[in-house]
C-alpha cells in the first residue's frame, strides 16, 4: 500500500509542475480559507510564464472578451474597440470562484480550452455544495486542499532558474506509448470518465520529467501525475461499479516477445501502484466530501436559495437589454452611450447644424438584476394519536436536524401541525432556530388525525410566503391515517376526500412538496395522496431520526 503523500511536498510539486506547463495543466483548484497557508501557494503562483490578473465572479463579459470603447468611439463618431482582458495568453485568478456563475464558467472553460492560459480557482466554499462548476473542475489539473499544510511553514518556491530550464526541456521529453495505456486505464479504474483527466496526468508527467532533467517519462513521475491529477476526481472505492472496484490487468500484446523489456521505451509499472497513489493522495473524508458536493451540484436548489427573479431594482447585475424607458425601468447610461457612439457621424451627416449626442429610442438599454428569492420550508407534523405513539419523537428528532441545515443555508422555517381536530400554525415562517426548537419540543401528541386541516394550513402559509416573495416547499410527515375531515367531524371517508382535495390543490398552486411516510411499514392510501400532491414519497420504516433528516433533506434539495 502506498503511503499518503506529505501535503507540503504536494503542493510544492503542483506548484512546480504548473509552473513549466501552465496551459498543458489548464490550471489549478485551490480549495482553501483565506489564510497564511493559502498565501505561501499563491505567492508561489508567481513564478507562472504568464501576466497574472485578478478577477471576481461579477466580472462582464466585456472586461473579458472585449467591448465599445466608448470615449474613443464618441471622438472618432465610429465604433471603437477596446481589448479584452483575455485578448493575450494569462494567468487568471478567480477569488471565490465557488460562487462563480454557470455562464461564467463556460466562457472561462471554452478559453482554457483555446490554450490561452491557465485558471487559478480560490475556492473558499465552507460546506460541500459550496464548489466550483463543473465546467471549470474538469479543466483544472491540479487540486490542493491546505489543512494539513502547517501555517508557519512558509513554502519554499521552486528556483526560477530550474523553472526556464525545465520549460526548454519539456519539448524533448519522450512519452513511452505504456504511460499512456496506463495513465487512461487507471482513470476508467477510479471511475474517471472525462478525457482531459489522462491528458492532463500526461503534461504533469512530462513537466516532472523535466525538472528531473530527465529524457523519457519514468515510473515516478507517473506516480505524481496521478496523485496531483486524479485524486481529487476519483469515485470513493465503495461509489465504483463492480467491475471497476478490483480491476483485471490488461492482456499482453500478442505480438509481445521475450525482448520487449530491453527496449528503453517500454514501462513495466504494474497498474495498481498508480491505483495506490491515487487512493492514497487524499484522505477518504475529503473524497466523499468532493462526491457528496457532486452530487449535490447536480440536483435542483442545491444552493439552498429559492427561485431566480429577473427584475430591474436589485439582485446581481446582469447585461443590460434593449427597450424603451417606461417610467419604472432604470436606464444603463454606459450602456446607452456605447449603443449610440458608433453612429454619431452618420447622425450628424444627415442631420447638419446639431451638436451634442443624438441618441435614438433604439438606443436605450435597461438595467437587468437576477434576485434570488428566500426559501421557505414549511414543515407539516401530524402529531395525532396514532403518530404519537409510534414515530412522533423521531419525527420531532429529523425535524431538528433539519432546523440545523435550514439555519446554516440561511433558510426560513414554518412550523405546521395537526392533531385531534384542527391544524395551527406554531411558528409563522422564521430563522430563529432556538425558537423553532422550543416550539417542536413542546408540541403534545394525541387525538385524532386532521390531515385535510394540516395541509390546508399549509396551503395558506405557502400562499402567504409567495406573496411576500419568498419560494415556498412543503414537508409533510405523517403516517397517513386520515380520521378527521375539515369539519372536525369524525369522518374516515370524508377526511379520505378532503385530505385529497387539499393535496390536488397544494399540487396545482404550483408548491414543491414530499411526503415522509412515518408509519411502521408503508401505506397505500399515502402514496396515493403523494402523487396527487405531485410530491416525492418516502417510506422509512423503523428508520430513526438521522436516516429520517438524510432521506428528508436529500429530498428537499432535489424538489
Amino acid at each position: 500500500m502506498t503511503d499518503a503523500p506529505d501535503p507540503y511536498a504536494r503542493a510544492r510539486a503542483a506548484i512546480a509542475v504548473l509552473a513549466v506547463d501552465p496551459t498543458g495543466l489548464g490550471g489549478l483548484w485551490l480549495r482553501a480559507r483565506p489564510s497564511p497557508q493559502r498565501d505561501h501557494v499563491t505567492g508561489g503562483l508567481a513564478l507562472l510564464p504568464l501576466p497574472g490578473i485578478r478577477l471576481a465572479p461579477n466580472v462582464t463579459d466585456e472586461t473579458l472578451f472585449g467591448g465599445t470603447d466608448l470615449t474613443a468611439s464618441l471622438i472618432a463618431g465610429k465604433a471603437v474597440l477596446a481589448r479584452g482582458l483575455l485578448a493575450a495568453p494569462c494567468a487568471i485568478t478567480l477569488a471565490m470562484a465557488e460562487r462563480c456563475p454557470a455562464a461564467l464558467a463556460v466562457r472561462l472553460g471554452q478559453w482554457l480550452d483555446r490554450g490561452m492560459g491557465c485558471l487559478i480557482a480560490l475556492d473558499e466554499g465552507a460546506e460541500p455544495d459550496e464548489s466550483l462548476p463543473h465546467a471549470l473542475t474538469d479543466r483544472l489539473g491540479l487540486f490542493l486542499d491546505l489543512d494539513g499544510i502547517s501555517a508557519q511553514l512558509p513554502l519554499d518556491a521552486p528556483d526560477a532558474r530550474l523553472l526556464e530550464e525545465a520549460r526548454a526541456r519539456l519539448a524533448y521529453v519522450r512519452t513511452p506509448d505504456e504511460a499512456v495505456k496506463m495513465l487512461t486505464v487507471t482513470a476508467a479504474s477510479v471511475g474517471i470518465s472525462s478525457l482531459r483527466a489522462p491528458l492532463q496526468a500526461l503534461a504533469a508527467a512530462r513537466a516532472h520529467a523535466a525538472l528531473r532533467d530527465a529524457s523519457t517519462v519514468e515510473e515516478e513521475d507517473l506516480r505524481l501525475a496521478v496523485e496531483l491529477t486524479y485524486a481529487h476526481r476519483a469515485l470513493p472505492q465503495s461509489d465504483l461499479p463492480p467491475d471497476q472496484a478490483q480491476p483485471d490487468p490488461p492482456p499482453p500484446d500478442q505480438d509481445e516477445g521475450e525482448g520487449a523489456t530491453s527496449d528503453p521505451e517500454t514501462l513495466t509499472i504494474p497498474e495498481d501502484m498508480l491505483l495506490d497513489a491515487v487512493r492514497a493522495a487524499l484522505p477518504a473524508d475529503l473524497l466523499a466530501r468532493l462526491a457528496s458536493g457532486r452530487a449535490a451540484r447536480a440536483a435542483a436548489g442545491t444552493s439552498g436559495s429559492g427561485a431566480a427573479k429577473k427584475g430591474n431594482r436589485r439582485g446581481r447585475p446582469l447585461a443590460s437589454r434593449a427597450g424603451r424607458p417606461d417610467g419604472q425601468s432604470r436606464i444603463d447610461p454606459i450602456a446607452t452611450l456605447r449603443a449610440a457612439a458608433p453612429w454619431q457621424g452618420v447622425r450628424r451627416a444627415l442631420q447638419p447644424g446639431v451638436t451634442g449626442l443624438l441618441i435614438r429610442p433604439d438606443d436605450f438599454r435597461l438595467r437587468r438584476f437576477q434576485e434570488l428569492s428566500d426559501r421557505v420550508l414549511i414543515f407539516t407534523v401530524d402529531a395525532s394519536g396514532s403518530a404519537a405513539l409510534a414515530r412522533l419523537a423521531e419525527a420531532k428528532g429529523a425535524v431538528e436536524l433539519l432546523l440545523a441545515q435550514a439555519y446554516a443555508r440561511r433558510d426560513h422555517v414554518a412550523l405546521v401541525a395537526f392533531r385531534g381536530t384542527f391544524a395551527e400554525l406554531l411558528l409563522p415562517p422564521t430563522r430563529s432556530l432556538v425558537q423553532t426548537k422550543r416550539r417542536l419540543a413542546g408540541l403534545p401528541g394525541g387525538g385524532g388525525t386532521p390531515l385535510a386541516a394540516g395541509l390546508q394550513v399549509a396551503i395558506e402559509v405557502a400562499r402567504l410566503s409567495r406573496a411576500r416573495g419568498m419560494t415556498p416547499t412543503v414537508a409533510l410527515l405523517t403516517d397517513g391515517r386520515a380520521n378527521i375531515d375539515l369539519t372536525g367531524a369524525a369522518n374516515r371517508p370524508q377526511a379520505t376526500e378532503d385530505a385529497a382535495r387539499m393535496a390536488r390543490l397544494l399540487a396545482a398552486s404550483g408548491t414543491p412538496a414530499i411526503v415522509l411516510d412515518t408509519a411502521t411499514r408503508p401505506q397505500p392510501a399515502l402514496q396515493v395522496l403523494a402523487k396527487q400532491m405531485v410530491a416525492a414519497y418516502l417510506a422509512l420504516p423503523r428508520a430513526d431520526s438521522k436516516r429520517m433528516s438524510k432521506a428528508l433533506s436529500g429530498a428537499l434539495e432535489a424538489v
